[in-house]
């Protein structure tokens, strides 16, 4: 089985099983018009079923094809579509960029020392990314033009638009050409944020960070975007590792939205937009708001017990526990509790997410995931409930432009697959207009 699982051969090709013609097609993800044409060209051999109806393929040679094509495989465990990819890596409860341990980078390198690194292999110490003033100028006027309640996931989109528009080789896909438009849009988007009203100015009137200071580059820069409270190393430092925690989490929706775009070249600014469009669902991005609030009721009640009774009794979940990828607690979180540990001001926070954790065990064996570690950074550093939100999406496209890049290198379009379509079966009549028939 070891064996196997090292070569990417499936249980059914190393029992030497034949696939009906209908099942490799969904192997390979290609119509069976595909599978065909494949047979043809000497790529795949068959063989007629018992009885002369339909052929069969040997689903080692399936296996194989699609190892050499990159088409989708189906994943023997969950029955879902799979997509190789080199970046993330999540399995015994553990994640790992490009086969490092994700939270070991967190505890060593800075976000843009991270980012830098899985986009190109090669680590940087001390590297940081610039805006350009032009772009830094048309996110920040796009921004400012949109309604005062607008959200931050709005003005991260707008932002990313303007940004685009002042870029006139964003749709050159070479390699250096979308590096060079991701080192300049991650700090355009933080730079395109308003600073929360009544807070030392953390940044320069441009936006750019003061010369001098130390610490970690991207976080520093987003502090002041997020709370009007001065910043403290401690938490500083607590903010940087959950901009690199965030950075990937394998083929979330955000992700798969990004590299669908991608697949279809396009732009790089594109591709983080359409992975911002998925990212504000409640259930992705947004959850960690509904963490933050579910804390702040508990510290104003002084227990756990009566807010997870309201969130059962309403039929909800309670926000910030359990993930479908993790048995146990998601290392995320486990990382970014142990330095909230050290920021004196998260301690009441903290107690609050450990009774929401302790409440809830009595019944159901549910553990904190990020989302609740997220709140607990918010709450305890004055930021608002969707600061999380804002945290998650800054980090993430970075991730986003990690799967462009490795998209951009296969076959245009693969990522297509086909409908199962449950309507009524043709012909149909043409349908009747309100009140008359057809025209």
């Amino acid at each position: 089985m070891k064996d196997q699982a090292a070569s990417g051969e499936s249980p059914e090709a190393a029992a030497g099983q034949r696939l009906s013609t209908r099942e490799a097609a969904e192997r390979l993800g290609v119509k069976p018009e595909t599978l065909y044409a494949y047979v043809s060209r000497g790529q795949l051999s068959s063989r007629r079923a018992p009885g002369g109806r339909g052929s069969t393929f040997d689903a080692a040679e399936i296996d194989a094809l699609a190892r050499r094509t990159n088409r989708r495989t189906t994943s023997p465990a969950t029955g879902d579509p799979a997509f190789r990819t080199g970046i993330t890596l999540i399995e015994n409860d553990r994640y790992y960029f490009r086969g490092v341990d994700a939270t070991e980078l967190a505890r060593h390198y800075s976000y843009e020392e991270v980012a830098d690194w899985l986009w190109t292999g090669e680590l940087r110490p001390g590297v940081r990314f610039a805006a350009s003033a032009e772009a830094r100028a048309a996110a920040r006027r796009a921004v400012e033009a949109l309604p005062a309640h607008s959200g931050s996931t709005d003005r991260l989109r707008v932002a990313v638009v303007a940004a685009a528009t002042t870029d006139p080789l964003r749709f050159d896909l070479s390699r250096d050409s979308v590096l060079a438009a991701a080192r300049g849009l991650v700090p355009t988007l933080v730079d395109a944020l308003p600073v929360v009203p009544g807070g030392p100015q953390g940044a320069g009137a441009a936006g750019e960070p003061r010369t001098g200071t130390s610490g970690p580059g991207l976080a520093r820069r987003i502090w002041p975007k997020l709370t009007a409270r001065p910043a403290d190393e401690p938490a500083v430092a607590a903010l940087d590792t959950a901009l690199v925690l965030l950075i990937d989490h394998d083929l979330a929706a955000s992700t798969l939205a990004a590299r669908v775009a991608a697949s279809a070249h396009a732009h790089p600014y594109a591709v983080v937009s359409a992975g911002l469009g998925v990212l504000e669902g409640p259930l992705h991005g947004a959850a960690s708001g509904l963490a933050h609030r579910m804390l702040t009721e508990v510290l104003d009640r002084g227990s756990a017990a009566p807010v997870v009774a309201d969130h059962l009794r309403a039929g909800r979940r309670v926000p910030g526990l359990g993930h479908r990828l993790y048995a146990a607690e998601d290392p995320r979180a486990r990382a970014l509790f142990a330095l909230l540990d050290r920021v004196p001001q998260a301690a009441a926070a903290l107690a609050a997410a450990r009774d929401v954790v302790a409440t809830t065990a009595r019944h159901a064996p549910l553990h904190a995931n990020v989302d609740l570690a997220l709140a607990v950074l918010s709450v305890s550093c004055g930021m608002s409930a969707e600061a999380g939100e804002t945290v998650f999406a800054v980090s993430r496209t970075a991730g986003w432009v990690a799967h462009a890049l490795e998209e951009y290198g296969e076959r245009p379009l693969r990522i297509r697959p086909s409908g199962q379509y449950t309507g009524p079966r043709p012909p149909q009549p043409l349908p009747a207009a309100a009140g008359g028939a057809p025209r």
